[in-house]
């Protein structure tokens, strides 16, 4: 089993992620009762609920609402549960979830199934990844190096920071990273990501945080709560800036921007610096097939895969463009893409799910 989490956390490290092809939505079927619902439900991750981005959400609703003649009603959430939980057991119709997330949904009932994700910087799912980070706080850098070169040998013993432990970038694939480290090590032979859910004189970490959010696991660290921390680039690209280095390398340094919005409005200037970056596989939105009716599906991937949505600012915000979304283009060749459920293998292998 170590051998096969070691090779699948290899293989997303170093982004050897296969293309899948697409996906056509009526395949997946969907109830006759579904088809005649007149209101499709759309849950989003607490990093995707605050109100900075309700004016995203509702450009979701608009074009949702236009395509299908339906109302949309959006459900915000606190915690990744109540995300995933909404969409196995069919209260939700749609939801912008992380591979995780997926995954685990997709477990509990095969209904929920994958309609598109978006594109890598090729506007392929060649390189459809996105960054998990260990960050620590500016200044403390240097005690997590081992010679010239950033090493996680030091985050042992340190108060440490995930995200949620149904959250891909913020706990699965690190958790993975630091299993895959420090089981090298006689001390920690038998460590499992279980072990690494609470701290202890006796655990790898003294004491172990959940920020519930990408957004409160970096909070986390500027306010001392925690030493390191894990959170992802997209979702705290809206309130930090890159100060100095390359994006998403080792030793990259950020700033919490002025006039950055909640959680970070109380610690604007506050810099913290990359020890480890990951890629990880894009965020799916996933559909409930037994709630969602085939030709809703249909109408939806035609929507989100059109060059309407792909030029539509208030989705994808162009890469020189200043403002707030969901989705910020760095190539300009960013757009939805349609996907299988196989593409998220390497995130079931990885999870035992």
């Amino acid at each position: 089993m170590k051998k096969a989490l070691s090779f699948v956390f290899t293989l997303v490290l170093v982004g050897l992620l296969a293309a899948c092809g697409g996906n056509e939505a009526g395949d997946n079927g969907g109830s006759a009762s579904s088809g005649s619902k007149d209101t499709i439900t759309m849950v989003w991750y607490p990093n995707e609920s605050g109100s900075e981005l309700k004016d995203a959400r509702d450009e979701f609703s608009r074009i949702i609402e236009e395509a299908t003649g339906k109302k949309v009603e959006h459900q915000t959430t606190t915690d990744y549960i109540i995300a995933i939980e909404a969409m196995a057991n069919g209260n939700a119709d749609i939801g912008y979830m992380g591979a995780q997330g997926y995954v685990e949904a997709n477990a509990k009932s095969d209904k929920v199934q994958p309609l598109f994700v978006q594109s890598g910087e090729s506007g392929t799912l060649d390189d459809a990844v996105y960054y998990s980070w260990l960050a620590v706080k500016k200044g403390e850098e240097d005690a997590y190096k081992s010679g010239s070169e950033f090493s996680i040998d030091n985050i042992a013993g340190k108060k440490f920071s995930f995200v949620s432990n149904s959250s891909t970038s913020g706990f699965k694939v690190p958790s993975a990273g630091i299993v895959n480290h420090f089981s090298q090590m006689e001390k920690f032979k038998e460590l499992t990501a279980e072990d690494l859910l609470q701290g202890g004189s006796d655990k790898v970490f003294t004491e172990v945080l959940f920020g519930g959010s990408h957004q409160g696991s970096a909070v986390n660290l500027l306010t001392g709560k925690s030493d390191v921390a894990a959170f992802c680039d997209t979702c705290v690209a809206n309130y930090v800036e890159l100060v100095s280095g390359d994006a998403n390398k080792p030793g990259s340094v950020y700033k919490v921007k002025e006039g950055a919005e909640e959680p970070f409005n109380t610690i604007t200037g506050q810099e913290f610096v990359l020890i480890s970056v990951t890629p990880v596989l894009n965020q799916p939105f996933a559909i409930n097939t037994d709630t969602l009716g085939a030709d809703d599906q249909k109408k939806l991937l035609e929507l989100f895969t059109s060059d309407a949505v792909t030029n539509n600012e208030k989705i994808f915000l162009p890469k020189d463009a200043e403002g707030t979304a969901i989705f910020k283009k760095k190539s300009g060749e960013e757009k939805f893409v349609a996907v299988e459920d196989a593409f998220f293998d390497p995130v079931r292998e990885l999870s035992g799910n």
